[in-house]
């Protein structure tokens, strides 16, 4: 019978199948950092159980970690706290941890395939839901609750269903502007924030192949926005070029053998899939949010809708009460909405590419006055490192950006880079519920590219006007 790319790495894991349809699945790699963790190693002191497989596992702190010069003291207590017992049980167990502001260390979701931990056909997990990143490389990747980071410590191994197959396939070529961000969230738009439950969505046609390794995880990363378990795409050359020479990665012969395998790593001709999504690239355009979730946003050049034309009463209470919290007016153009803080990182857009996109937008050119704070924050030292070789760092502070150190930053308010009350925010994370970025702040979530033309202008605006020269 043909089977799905999903399919393929599901039957490889499987230990055993149980009468109620669930299954004991093997966990090859687990990705730890410090806010989910501490209560899983816990569990593991008081039952006194070792850890299965050390080997399997990178450790890093990302939430919590400043962004501006570490110095070693984090004046946050619980921030500190966190951090201090991550380090405390990696060294404990002996585990592989890479500390604040070392090269290696970064968002966790970015040094996994920076070092080639994450590689096709494998199953790996992290107590963070934006694991689903790590399926761009053809590994089946999702993230994890506390009891469950402790059962794969103890066990390497979890308890689950299988997930339904959903395929979205993206015909055609990307018009000029138009990134993977855009794509993602043009997704998500069409499909809904529950467009995928139940279900694990794998990427395919034109556009995908196109794309290069980085551009493949941005859209993987938000597929958890879209109700999905993971989010995948099938490996090709583009990956095993990528991965070629990761210090993590197979080696020699054993790369040899391990490439011939992933290329088995497709879905098959004919495979079956639950639900099928076709895009076509030209409907696509640069895309902005204007309401409290990714579902909720469309064309730069479109307008905040009315909810008066929406039938389904939930749906326009919904709307409703996400446009009087972001202090929007219904037909009020996207292009009008101003900006207070402009952020450029997090685990969707903090990779090198990401950084030479919005660095290209910004050239030769300095952010509005009405702009409170821009930041950029590399996704990890290394792309940190890359970058400021390139001279992309002078760009940035050249146009009034501050450069910061490797983070999570201001995609959550778990660390001193927040939003204040009513402050509006160009962001390139992944979410844009109320309060993400700080207590009664307003998240618009877009492309580097475009936060960088929102930043120039002080206002939402359309990043092809800046290449057009407008």
């Amino acid at each position: 019978m043909p089977k799905t790319l999903y399919d393929k790495i599901w039957d490889r894991h499987v230990i055993r199948r149980f009468e109620d349809g669930t299954c004991l699945i093997y966990i090859d790699r687990h990705l730890v950092h410090e806010v989910t963790s501490p209560q899983a190693f816990e569990g593991l002191a008081l039952t006194h159980r070792p850890l299965w497989r050390p080997e399997s596992i990178m450790a890093t702190a990302d939430h919590n970690v400043p962004t501006t010069p570490y110095t070693g003291t984090i004046k946050d207590e619980e921030s500190r706290l966190q951090i201090e017992t991550l380090e405390e049980n990696c060294t404990t167990h002996n585990l592989l941890y890479y500390p604040p502001q070392t090269r290696e260390q970064g968002i966790v979701h970015i040094i996994g395939p920076e070092q080639g931990f994450t590689l096709p056909g494998i199953t790996l997990v992290c107590g963070d839901s934006h694991t689903s990143t790590h399926g761009a490389f053809g590994a089946l990747a999702f993230g994890i609750g506390t009891s469950d980071i402790e059962q794969v410590f103890a066990t390497q191994t979890l308890t689950m269903a299988q997930s339904k197959n959903m395929r979205v396939w993206v015909d055609g070529a990307l018009p000029q502007g138009i990134t993977a961000k855009d794509v993602i969230l043009h997704i998500i738009a069409q499909i809904g924030i529950a467009g995928g439950t139940g279900h694990v969505i794998e990427y395919a046609g034109p556009v995908i192949a196109a794309l290069s390794m980085e551009e493949r995880m941005a859209i993987c990363n938000m597929s958890i926005e879209a109700g999905a378990r993971a989010g995948m795409v099938a490996p090709d050359e583009t990956t095993f070029a990528y991965l070629k020479d990761k210090p993590m990665a197979p080696k020699g012969s054993v790369w040899a053998a391990a490439r011939a395998d992933w290329q088995q790593l497709h879905s098959d001709e004919g495979a079956k899939f639950d639900r099928e999504i076709r895009i076509n690239a030209t409907d696509i355009a640069p895309h902005v949010t204007w309401g409290t979730n990714p579902e909720m946003g469309g064309a730069v050049t479109g307008h905040v809708p009315d909810p008066a034309q929406v039938g389904d009463a939930v749906q326009r209470a919904s709307m409703e009460r996400a446009i009087a919290y972001m202090g929007l007016t219904p037909g009020m153009r996207l292009c009008d909405i101003p900006i207070d803080q402009v952020f450029i990182g997090s685990c969707t857009n903090g990779r090198l590419d990401d950084l030479r996109a919005a660095a290209k937008v910004l050239k030769g050119r300095t952010i509005a006055k009405n702009i409170k704070r821009a930041i950029v924050v590399p996704g990890s030292g290394i792309v940190k490192e890359a970058a400021e070789k390139e001279g992309i760092d002078r760009i940035f502070r050249d146009a009034g950006f501050e450069w910061r150190e490797p983070g999570c930053s201001m995609c959550l308010a778990m660390n001193p880079d927040r939003l204040e009350p009513g402050e509006r925010c160009a962001s390139t994370s992944n979410r844009n519920f109320e309060g993400r970025q700080g207590r009664e702040g307003r998240t618009h979530l877009m492309s580097p590219a475009m936060a960088a033309a929102a930043a120039i202008a002080g206002h939402i605006a359309d990043v092809r006007d800046f290449a057009r020269g407008t």
